[in-house]
């Protein structure tokens, strides 16, 4: 499944996990959103099980709807 558009191919979001656990999500190489503790699990947990991660990234960030 891709957006309409193809905006999230052209223009895709990143994530990183820190030591601690903390979720960075970054798009255009910009921090968009920052997820710690049971917010960030449950988005990796979600990320694992996910056909397309773009989707659970654009959702988790609030973009899905631009």
């Amino acid at each position: 499944m891709t957006d309409a558009r193809g905006r999230l191919e052209s223009d895709p979001f990143d994530f990183r996990v820190t030591k601690s656990g903390v979720v960075f999500i970054s798009r255009g190489g910009r921090v968009v959103m920052e997820l710690g503790g049971k917010r960030a699990a449950a988005l990796l947990k979600s990320l694992e099980t996910a056909d397309d991660q773009q989707q659970v990234l654009a959702r988790v960030t609030g973009h899905y709807k631009h």
